[in-house]
């Protein structure tokens, strides 16, 4: 089974729990658009949890992204990779002591966007032509994948067959719960992929104490809160 999911944001234990409730095994792959880091107190204990787990596929979200905007300003500050790595701990202030170069050379190298038959997965949406049909994402620039503002919108429906998950903006700062909201194809029933225009996956965890994720092949939804992990 393929389980997506996005913005964790450091949320170590309700991941956990999540996975601990859908029974995640070896033969599951899990699909996170980004933002494992900040906010919650275990930034890096949370994405070295991701990192470890090899049927993983991880984006790169605007946290994540921002945070490689600081190590690569560092970078051409000094060569000293140890007072690097120093001022990269300090960016996490509750569990930076945990970051070594391992982990910062694996989030550099982390893709912007995850594509397969079915659908597309990206951190805060993807680029559209005039028409709505999305645009090849190769040509698409990190900052279009992570910090788009349009593609949340209720009104904004990506054209053509395969359904886009994202993340980026709590379903809450919406104005809808905080949960999973998917937008189905007219007349669709809503029991396969296809009969999706897009998923957004961000609940807020961080704000509202409720980690989701959605299920690909029967498009089961699955919550835990942070009263039950």
């Amino acid at each position: 089974m393929t389980y997506v999911l996005s913005d964790i944001h450091g949320e170590y234990e309700l991941f956990y729990g999540l996975m601990e409730k859908v029974r995640f095994s070896g033969s599951d792959t899990l699909v996170c658009c980004g933002d494992m880091i900040e906010k919650g107190k275990h930034s890096v204990r949370l994405t070295k949890l991701l990192f470890s787990l090899k049927n993983a596929v991880l984006l790169t979200g605007n946290h994540e992204y921002a945070f490689l905007k600081y190590y690569w300003s560092l970078m051409r500050e000094t060569c000293d990779y140890d007072v690097v790595l120093q001022k990269l701990q300090a960016y996490f202030p509750y569990d930076g002591g945990l970051l070594d170069w391992e982990t910062v050379d694996r989030m550099e190298s982390l893709p912007y966007f995850y594509e397969t038959e079915s659908y597309i997965c990206a951190h805060a949406g993807v680029p559209l032509d005039g028409e709505g049909r999305i645009l090849p994402l190769q040509r698409a620039t990190p900052e279009q994948l992570v910090y788009d503002r349009n593609f949340k919108e209720p009104d904004v429906l990506p054209r053509g067959g395969k359904c886009v998950f994202f993340g980026h903006t709590p379903t809450v700062n919406m104005g809808f719960a905080p949960r999973i909201r998917c937008y189905l194809r007219a007349g669709a029933m809503g029991d396969k992929i296809s009969d999706y225009y897009k998923i957004h996956l961000d609940t807020g965890a961080y704000q509202s104490g409720i980690l989701g994720c959605f299920r690909v092949e029967d498009c089961q939804e699955f919550y835990v809160r942070k009263s039950t992990v």
